[in-house]
């Protein structure tokens, strides 16, 4: 060994594992929209910092830092946002202040790691060329396929016309009772419920030009489950329910708006669930990728099967809950060993008993607020982040301005992550905010609880808004473009 070096130590357990973290001096930044998805992981990371776009907490949260506005901005995706900020000279002289490190997103493409490398930043994420191969509806199937794990019947192919799709349903005995979906994009807006020729017209346009997934359509409860490929296998975080398309809370229909975690029942498919997106993991890894991923799957209620419905190559609408249960119940946020992977350290640590330290938690539940209703307005009074109380009326009251949505007591109580606030505008389908809560939001037969909805109207309740119209209206993204903030 050349003199002055000196071995790096492998970490073997989580004692190791924490305080290298502690320890750590490489700049960690998760750049995004908002803090949402890995809200609270800076509390275990030396040197881990947020960039966002939206001031959620008003300038009080010591580690999160919002560039200066300079004028108004269309954005149409994450991806537009992160780039924005890449190019923003406070959020670039920002990172030269910190140093060469590495940079956390939910979305990104060719040009943000473009502009990453200028900067002196690695994406500690699979390449976007990965990431995007594997985001294919079409290649989540044959992954899984490859993998043993079975899909919902179906499927895969073109059809020009809703003849040539039954034509295609009618090869794989798939009834005429049809789901379809398009490679890419959120499954609330590109996936399509297909029985009649009446529905096919409806979206032909779109239909016609792509590859489908044809799938049978089957009774069944949704679900997500996030985990991280590594080296020495792949961890599993909390089984959660997701919550789709209610009115109250999206005007999407079959649209991702918020998901439950909770214990007690559906062991078996737990356990199902749990050994899919280990298989999963451990193929994706053999693929090249690494890291976080979510897995969607779908629970056959009439037969009890548990099916893989998608590949969420990133960071997720579901890490909040992943984090929260895996830190909080199992002092072991599951992102640590995300970044292991990327942060060359060698470790070798017992994954099973990792995994088994968050196998009991309380239950918590989130909602993605989206604007439902079908107007430009501009938010003049918007509800500030933090843990609100509800009264036996059903109104709220603002009783402790938080960064941590932990701190939530009970379930008269919710933590409120606001996006949008006086200044910006808000149009259909807008991302609001989040409520973070204890308890459950929904039943097991899939009905948003009255506790959900009181929430969700009393939040509304907050906001003041003015009509806008004409050319000082902004123009609202296309209702299938990929506009979400998180």
């Amino acid at each position: 060994m050349a003199r002055g070096k000196t071995a790096k130590k492998t970490l073997t357990s989580l004692t190791d594992v924490y305080a290298f973290f502690r320890q750590n001096q490489t700049p960690i930044t998760f750049l995004s929209p908002t803090p949402y998805n890995i809200l609270g992981l800076g509390r275990w990371i030396n040197k881990f910092e947020y960039i966002n776009f939206f001031d959620s907490f008003d300038g009080s949260h010591p580690k999160i830092t919002v560039p200066r506005e300079h004028g108004p901005h269309e954005f149409r995706s994450i991806e537009d946002v992160n780039n924005y900020l890449l190019r923003h000279k406070e959020v670039r002289a920002k990172l030269k202040e910190r140093g060469p490190g590495y940079l956390l997103l939910v979305m990104f493409d060719e040009e943000t790691e473009a502009l990453a490398r200028e900067l002196g930043q690695k994406i500690a994420l699979p390449p976007a060329k990965l990431r995007k191969h594997i985001d294919s509806k079409i290649t989540t199937t044959r992954l899984g396929n490859e993998a043993g794990i079975a899909s919902a019947p179906n499927t895969m192919g073109r059809a020009r016309s809703f003849r040539e799709l039954m034509k295609l349903a009618a090869a794989a005995r798939l009834g005429s009772d049809l789901v379809v979906q398009t490679p890419y994009g959120d499954s609330g807006r590109t996936t399509f419920f297909i029985k009649s020729e009446e529905d096919w017209r409806k979206n032909q346009d779109v239909l016609a030009k792509e590859q489908l997934k044809v799938m049978r359509r089957i009774n069944h409860l949704p679900g997500t489950v996030e985990a991280v490929a590594t080296r020495h296998g792949t961890l599993v975080g909390p089984m959660q329910t997701d919550i789709t398309g209610f009115g109250e809370v999206t005007p999407y229909k079959g649209g991702w708006c918020g998901n439950d975690v909770f214990t007690g029942g559906f062991e078996t498919e737990r356990k199902a669930v749990q050994r899919m997106a280990q298989k999963l993991g451990d193929r994706l890894y053999k693929a090249g990728y690494k890291g976080a991923f979510c897995m969607d799957f779908l629970i056959d209620t009439d037969t009890r099967k548990v099916y893989l419905g998608e590949i969420n190559p990133r960071v997720s609408g579901a890490s909040p809950m992943t984090n929260l249960i895996t830190s909080t119940y199992g002092g072991c946020p599951v992102y640590m060993f995300h970044l292991l992977e990327f942060m060359g350290v060698d470790w070798e640590l017992d994954l099973s008993s990792v995994q088994q330290r968050w196998a009991e938690f309380d239950n918590w539940s989130q909602l993605i607020l989206k604007y439902p209703v079908d107007r430009v307005e501009m938010i003049t009074k918007a509800p500030a982040s933090g843990i609100w109380r509800m009264n036996d009326k059903g109104d709220i009251s603002l009783v402790r301005k938080s960064i941590d949505w932990f701190l939530v007591s009970g379930e008269d109580e919710a933590f409120y992550l606001r996006v949008y606030t006086a200044g910006d505008y808000r149009y259909h389908g807008a991302d609001m905010g989040i409520l973070v809560s204890r308890g459950r939001f929904q039943t097991d037969d899939r009905k948003l609880t009255d506790r959900a909805k009181a929430w969700v109207s009393a939040i509304h309740r907050q906001f003041e808004a003015i009509p806008v119209s004409g050319s000082s209206a902004p123009v609202p993204p296309p209702t299938n473009d990929s506009n979400k903030m998180f």
